[in-house]
């Protein structure tokens, strides 16, 4: 992989980012055949190259909170675990135009993955054995782009009680699971191309028959 190390959220990673698939949205990039979602994130991906501008930028108030949240809760990852997080900017696939925006790296093997949601969210947490499932692309994907082994999913709410504000779960590499999404961009990528190619090439009927 290549590693920027331009600070996730400013011009430089914004403009690293442009036209290629990210872990957030490797879910949508998986789902099945050509479905709107897909269609529909291809379209943006395809526009973003055309034009040269993000298209993806809105924010929720929720978003803002985790943003703010996220320092506390690598540090106290960082003091349940001992283990030490090196943060980093966009990660790019060797060969593929997609890549990652890990919230940490660990060691040589590992990563994290830190979300910090609402109240009702975060107890829905305390009781899964893994990750949520709808997180499950993303850290798959951030191993397979970073060829790490292990990530922690860490869930954090500082208005619970000290034992449960901080939820920590490991989890390994799924080689098969990496193998179809690995399948699934390239054809993804494909996809985005073929986009491009049409709205360059685009020209309308009725305009060219009346010249």
């Amino acid at each position: 992989m290549r590693v920027s190390d331009a600070a996730q959220g400013t011009a430089e990673w914004t403009a690293l980012r442009l036209g290629k698939a990210t872990g957030s949205r490797f879910a949508d990039v998986l789902a099945a055949g050509k479905g709107l979602t897909r269609r529909a994130y291809a379209t943006q991906l395809a526009l973003e190259i055309v034009t040269g501008q993000p298209l993806d930028t809105f924010t929720t108030l929720a978003m803002e909170t985790g943003v703010e949240r996220e320092p506390v809760a690598r540090a106290e990852y960082e003091a349940l675990t001992g283990n030490f997080v090196t943060e980093v900017g966009f990660c790019l696939h060797e060969h593929l135009p997609c890549g990652v925006s890990p919230d940490g790296l660990v060691d040589d093997d590992g990563g994290v993955e830190i979300k910090c949601p609402r109240e009702r969210t975060h107890a829905d947490y305390l009781s899964l054995p893994a990750e949520p499932p709808g997180y499950t692309a993303q850290i798959q994907g951030s191993m397979w782009v970073t060829q790490r082994k292990w990530w922690d999913f860490v869930s954090f709410n500082p208005a619970f009680p000290p034992n449960a504000r901080l939820i920590v779960r490991r989890i390994y590499r799924d080689e098969a699971y990496i193998a179809r999404l690995e399948e699934s961009i390239t054809q993804f990528s494909a996809e985005v191309q073929n986009t491009v190619a049409l709205i360059r090439n685009y020209r309308n009927p009725q305009l060219t028959q009346a010249a």
